[in-house]
C-alpha cells in the first residue's frame, strides 16, 4: 500500500534563489515548473522524492515554518485516505484527480488529512 516520500512543500519568499539553492548546494534537479500567478516547481532530491516550491511565502521566521505539508506516496489513495480518517486523522480534502498542469504535466490523484498533532499530510498516487 505505502510506497514512500513522495514530496514535501515548501513556501518560498523568492522562488528562482530557492530554487538555485537547491539545486547548487544539494544538487536537486528541476523535473517541472508550472504557475503563472502562483509559479510553482518540483526539484528531485536524487532518490526520487520530491521538493516541491510554491512562491508568495516570506522570509520571516515563524511558529510553524515553512512547509506546506508531507506527501506519502501511495498506490491506493482512497485506501490510505479512509485508513488515515480510521485512525483518528481529520480529513482536509477528499480523494480527488488532479493533473499539475506543468511543462511536464503530473496526473495524480491526491487527498489531504490533518494528523493527530494537526500536521498536514497529503496522500498521493502518480498517475
Amino acid at each position: 500500500m505505502k510506497k514512500g516520500l513522495h514530496h514535501v512543500a515548501l513556501t518560498a519568499a523568492d522562488l528562482q534563489k530557492t530554487i538555485d539553492f537547491y539545486t547548487r548546494v544539494f544538487g536537486f534537479t528541476v523535473v517541472r515548473r508550472w504557475g503563472d500567478e502562483k509559479p510553482a516547481a518540483m526539484l528531485d532530491m536524487g532518490d526520487g522524492s520530491l521538493l516541491e516550491i510554491f512562491s508568495g511565502g516570506n522570509s520571516e521566521i515563524d511558529d510553524q515554518g515553512k512547509w506546506l505539508h508531507i506527501a506519502v506516496a501511495t498506490e491506493d489513495t482512497d485506501a490510505v485516505y479512509q485508513a488515515a480518517l480510521e485512525a483518528g486523522a481529520v480529513s482536509h480534502m477528499v480523494p480527488t484527480d488532479i493533473v499539475i498542469e506543468a511543462d511536464n504535466p503530473l496526473p495524480a490523484r491526491i487527498a489531504f488529512v490533518r494528523g493527530l498533532n494537526s500536521e498536514l499530510i497529503e496522500v498521493f498516487c502518480e498517475k
